[in-house]
């Protein structure tokens, strides 16, 4: 006996259960397949408590310039033990939120891993389950590179399975987990080094992100080795580590390493070929602007699809899928265009839209101007502390248009929601000018910024 559903969405993550959620709204009669927790990589070892790690890092550093403001706290000790108990305690207690929710819009909730035998038919645990419309949100899992020793190292996931904070930790890599882990693990007390095959941490980020990031990191500690390729990793007798690389340099004495170096998509198992759907080479999902695969009916959304891997996204994705298919809503969907993002560095950088050589390579040198500034901000004015902002906006035309906005420095964080609004609506550079500053604020810079110059090109 085959159940059947008018959705069936395999993967309970951030997208999966968004999907679920709507469609049962619009009055669909819903299916939801997870093998693990609910919430997915956001909830569990993600988003969620990757930022409770980040407000602790940030404390650490408030108590670093408490003398300055006035306060005598004395010694004080933190202890990682606690943060991790109550940490995941909190996300304990969002996974029978999600549970709650799905239970409240009549989703059945069906736990197992689904094997495709058909176009719109799996197999969990023995039981058929079929849909009109079926949804692939299995989402990605952190990379563990082919190397010698590699599973000395551990990844993302087994960050948040640590029991005490590293002493001396090295990170393998050079993107949005690297930089938050450094920032994290280095406020916290670690003595943290970054190994990057490249020149610089975050590259598809706009420049003065990259250079501002790294030259406060590397006043908070953090060692770099750029243009490293790690080629192995050895233990020693005493448990200690040390990276291998490719020109003979060995970097050791770590009790802790974490391979940060991307993520692929969890298709394995899937049995794609059942449906007619084919990855591309690296196992993404190809989905056309409406989230459908090439086989009619069958939809892809979230870190599978290769697009953008943030969380937002795939709820937008699957929200908007979810209105089209059973809203009435023909013409919902999501545009990848200006979407923004921040990365939960020390300090935290926020970005949407072009950056400066994006904007060359698409619009021409000729048409891009920029303005930008740096400066302390007050917080930071007076105290030994100093963290420098940085902030840039990329404007196109005559009309200046602002294609991209850049802020790194204390509240680019929570600032660059409000922003990323006004370059979506298409926003000029006058309408900024004629927007009212906030004194004093570090937002009030972006609408008061007079000097720009030509786009490198």
């Amino acid at each position: 006996m085959t159940r059947h559903y008018d959705l069936v969405t395999i993967g309970g993550g951030s997208g999966g259960v968004a999907i679920s959620n709507r469609a049962a709204q619009h009055g669909a009669k819903c299916a939801l397949i997870e093998r693990a927790r609910l919430g997915g990589t956001c909830v569990n070892v993600g988003c969620v408590p990757k930022k409770i790690m980040w407000n602790a890092a940030q404390l650490a550093h408030a108590l670093e310039d408490a003398a300055d403001y006035g306060f005598n706290l004395g010694p004080h000790e933190f202890k990682w033990e606690a943060l991790k108990r109550n940490r995941d305690a909190y996300v304990l207690d969002l996974n029978g939120r999600y549970a709650e929710a799905l239970a409240g819009n009549k989703v059945d909730v069906i736990r197992g891993s689904a094997r495709f035998i058909g176009p719109k038919t799996v197999v969990v645990e023995g039981e058929r389950i079929s849909g009109e419309k079926l949804v692939i949100a299995t989402g990605g899992h952190p990379i563990v590179p082919d190397l010698p020793g590699a599973a000395h190292g551990i990844t993302s996931d087994g960050f948040f399975e640590l029991e005490r904070r590293p002493n001396k930790v090295a990170i393998v890599g050079a993107g949005y987990v690297a930089a938050e882990f450094a920032g994290v693990l280095s406020a916290l007390g670690a003595e943290v080094t970054v190994a990057m095959r490249r020149e610089q941490l975050l590259m598809g980020f706009d420049l003065l992100l990259r250079d501002t990031l790294m030259q406060h990191m590397r006043a908070d500690g953090v060692e770099f080795h750029a243009n490293t390729h790690v080629v192995g990793l050895e233990r020693d007798a005493k448990g200690m580590l040390t990276l291998l690389s490719a020109t003979g340099m060995r970097l050791g004495g770590f009790d802790t390493v974490i391979w940060a170096i991307g993520r692929s998509p969890r298709t394995a198992g899937l049995d794609l070929p059942a449906t007619g759907v084919l990855p591309d080479r690296h196992g993404y999902i190809r989905t056309d602007g409406y989230q459908e695969t090439e086989v009619t009916g069958i939809y892809g959304i979230g870190d599978v699809c290769g697009r953008v891997a943030l969380t937002p996204v795939a709820i937008a994705a699957g929200r908007r899928l979810a209105d089209r298919l059973f809203g009435g809503m023909k013409d919902r969907r999501l545009i990848y265009e200006n979407i923004p993002t921040v990365i939960f560095s020390h300090p935290p950088v926020g970005s949407v839209g072009l950056s400066e050589s994006e904007a060359v390579q698409r619009l021409g040198a000729d048409t891009v101007r920029v303005y930008e500034a740096r400066f302390t901000p007050m917080y930071h004015a007076f105290i030994t502390g100093k963290v420098k902002t940085a902030i840039k906006l990329v404007v196109a035309g005559r009309e200046e248009k602002v294609v991209g906005c850049h802020v790194i420095g204390p509240g680019a964080d929570e600032m660059l929601q409000g922003f990323a609004v006004a370059v979506h609506m298409g926003a000029s550079k006058s309408d900024f000018d004629d927007t009212v500053a906030i004194h004093p604020t570090v937002a009030e810079e972006l609408v008061t910024l007079k000097t720009s110059r030509h786009a490198h090109p």
